[in-house]
């Protein structure tokens, strides 16, 4: 099973949604936005203040599962969202409209990427727009594809440190290099096979792979 989250960022920063498979769940103005598209969502989470009420209404007249909150709460409608899919036990996890808007958003919805590593939880969580994805890794060695669409390869430490970073099959490799906090040396990499590798034994790392 796949699940698939929109928050309410904005619309021409999103890919082509409609052809993601698995289960739809609506964030907010995000869900307004998936009836837009003609996507039905089967749970919607937040306060919906984001909404008008004409907006609203259609909301709740076509979500089958809606979870409304009081804006004065301890979690985000995002991090209540990604709770609820977590627990769902899914294979993949893919987050759409969390960029383009408030900064402190997007800081925190990649910092709700660490909750499911901290938790020895395996499911594949990422954040997808149109220029980019985004997604964490713990301690190990991984495979890597090139992909056209999305060339360079950023590996950035939230830990303190990165140790044991080695990169095999990329245009600057690296053999058990540690990175700090802060560093920009894995910034802008790309892949020189059609598949190559990154392993680390300490810290965690974001890895984002983007395009111009």
């Amino acid at each position: 099973m796949n699940i698939n989250i929109l928050a309410g960022g904005p619309e021409d920063l999103l890919p082509n949604l409609t052809v993601e498979e698995g289960i739809w769940v609506g964030v907010d103005r995000g869900v307004f936005t998936l009836l837009k598209k003609g996507i039905i969502p089967d749970h919607a989470f937040g306060d919906f203040d984001s909404v008008s009420d004409a907006e609203l209404k259609e909301i709740e007249q076509k979500v089958p599962s809606l979870k409304k909150f009081k804006p004065e709460k301890d979690e985000t409608d995002m991090e209540l969202a990604l709770n609820w899919a977590l627990d769902q036990n899914p294979d993949s996890i893919k987050i759409f409209g969390f960029s383009g808007g408030r900064l402190d958003h997007l800081l925190a919805n990649i910092q709700l990427l660490v909750k499911p590593l901290l938790n020895n939880q395996s499911h594949k969580v990422s954040l997808i727009d149109n220029r980019n994805e985004i997604f964490l890794k713990s301690p190990g060695s991984y495979i890597i594809e090139k992909r056209p669409d999305k060339k360079y390869i950023s590996f950035i430490p939230v830990t303190l440190q990165a140790a044991g970073i080695t990169l095999e099959g990329f245009k600057y490799p690296l053999n058990n290099c540690h990175i700090s906090l802060g560093s920009t040396l894995c910034i802008s990499n790309e892949l020189i096979d059609d598949y190559g590798t990154f392993s680390f034994s300490e810290g965690i790392l974001i890895v984002v792979r983007s395009r111009d």
